[in-house]
């Protein structure tokens, strides 16, 4: 069975995703590329927290490219116990390589 990434309306991101005092601090660049679907700054929606992100990657020289390939290409493995093996769907080409390196900048710096 072949998986395939759909769309998640705007009620669903407001139901599940970001609470009203985290969409003021989020970039708007997150809420237009769809990341809220899944991902709150400081806690676990379908994915991980980006807080959580930025301190299992503090340090690390690698993290950037790792994440901006983990973004553009999706995939699973790195966060099963927080998400249960629901995977990251691929952004690429969707949104922008610059956009994406914009984000994970955004992540890396909480």
């Amino acid at each position: 069975m072949k998986s395939k990434w759909l769309g998640i309306p705007a009620a669903a991101v407001l139901v599940f995703g970001v609470s009203t005092a985290q969409a003021a601090d989020m970039p708007p660049l997150a809420k237009k590329s769809g990341c809220t679907a899944c991902h709150a700054i400081d806690r676990k929606v379908v994915g991980p927290s980006w807080v959580d992100i930025a301190k299992r990657y503090k340090g690390d020289a690698g993290a950037k490219a790792s994440l901006v390939a983990k973004v553009k290409k999706g995939g699973k493995g790195n966060w099963t116990e927080v998400t249960k093996g629901v995977p990251m769907p691929p952004y690429s080409p969707r949104v922008k390589d610059a956009d994406i390196e914009e984000l994970v900048d955004f992540i890396l710096n909480l």
